[in-house]
């Protein structure tokens, strides 16, 4: 009985689909797409089997219909996901050990800052040595002058007036103004120049040039201090200096108006003939309406204390942060 109502079944199925066919093509009527999809010749071969056409009807109604010319292929979206998450893992990582050189490198400069204090204390140390040390007659070798910057020697001779040089704008060096004015951010100093004059060692035989000291610019006229302009020999205790180089900013020398911004020996002992040794007077070379000696800045700046602490802060705060934001997070998050 069963078997009786399956037949019954399929040729009512049959029935159906043979009515479609003799109505022609469905194109906007019936079933869409039927006709391209099967088409009368396909109708009119033996069916391959008794389901064939309850699976044509199955796949209409699921709307999977055959074209020709077009071929299924499956979804590429699990794939897709994949790799996308595969590359996100590789940037993550990338900016993960990218953001750990920030740490590591502000700790290389301030262990590098450590090595650079211990240098500057043992230059600030020697040179205070060399500084404080008992002065020594001045070397007749000017080879043996180029170990002996910042060291007192002594000299004896007469001055030449008549060749001044001036270095240009100075202000005069004075410790305890400085203190006091420590933090300001304008001075009360007056503007100045230092004098230069050629110096004739009796002992040795050579003309050098001699830092005597400060003047304000109203007395760098040496006809307003014919007081202070020593005549005969005398003794001088000095520091000897070396030449310097321009620093930016700072204007180029002018011989023709003898305004001098930085020690240019070469040029100094060409212009006054004298050699190219160069000493600081001492302030106890100072006479009145002369000159005041004792112009020698001896400090070294030593800011390397604030670096260490800079770099040792930002590698810790740095360290931190990298730390927070990759080892300590949840994970899957």
């Amino acid at each position: 009985m069963a078997a009786a109502r399956g037949l019954g079944l399929r040729a009512a199925g049959l029935g159906s689909l043979l009515r479609a066919a003799r109505t022609g093509p469905v194109s906007g009527a019936g079933w869409p797409g039927w006709g391209r999809a099967t088409g009368l010749n396909e109708l009119s071969r033996p069916l391959a089997s008794p389901q064939a056409p309850a699976r044509a009807v199955r796949r209409s109604a699921l709307g999977v219909i055959s074209r020709p010319g077009l071929v299924w292929r499956p979804s590429r979206c699990g794939s897709s996901s994949a790799e996308a998450t595969a590359a996100k893992t590789e940037d993550d990582s990338f900016l993960q050990w990218f953001l750990l050189l920030i740490p590591v490198t502000a700790f290389g400069l301030g262990t590098w800052q450590v090595q650079r204090r211990k240098w500057k204390l043992q230059l600030i140390a020697e040179l205070e040595s060399r500084v404080m040390a008992e002065p020594i007659p001045l070397p007749a070798d000017p080879m043996e002058l180029q170990k002996l910057e910042y060291r007192p020697v002594k000299v004896r001779g007469h001055f030449d007036h008549s060749k001044e040089l001036y270095m240009m704008p100075r202000t005069m060096v004075d410790p305890a103004r400085e203190a006091r004015e420590a933090g300001r951010l304008s001075s009360a100093a007056e503007s100045g120049a230092y004098v230069v004059t050629p110096f004739h060692c009796t002992a040795l035989g050579v003309t050098i040039l001699v830092n005597r000291g400060f003047v304000p610019r109203k007395k760098m006229n040496p006809d307003t201090r014919r007081k202070g302009q020593v005549e005969g020999e005398v003794d001088l205790v000095g520091m000897v200096r070396l030449s310097e180089t321009r620093k930016p900013f700072v204007p180029e020398n002018n011989p023709a108006r003898n305004h001098w911004h930085y020690r240019d020996l070469e040029a100094m002992a060409r212009l006054t003939g004298a050699e190219p040794i160069f000493i600081d007077a001492d302030f106890k070379s100072t006479v009145p309406g002369g000159p005041i000696g004792g112009q020698t800045r001896v400090t070294l700046r030593n800011e390397h204390m604030q670096y260490i602490i800079t770099w040792y802060g930002l590698c810790a705060a740095t360290s931190y942060l990298w730390f927070k934001k990759f080892l300590s997070r949840t994970p899957g998050v």
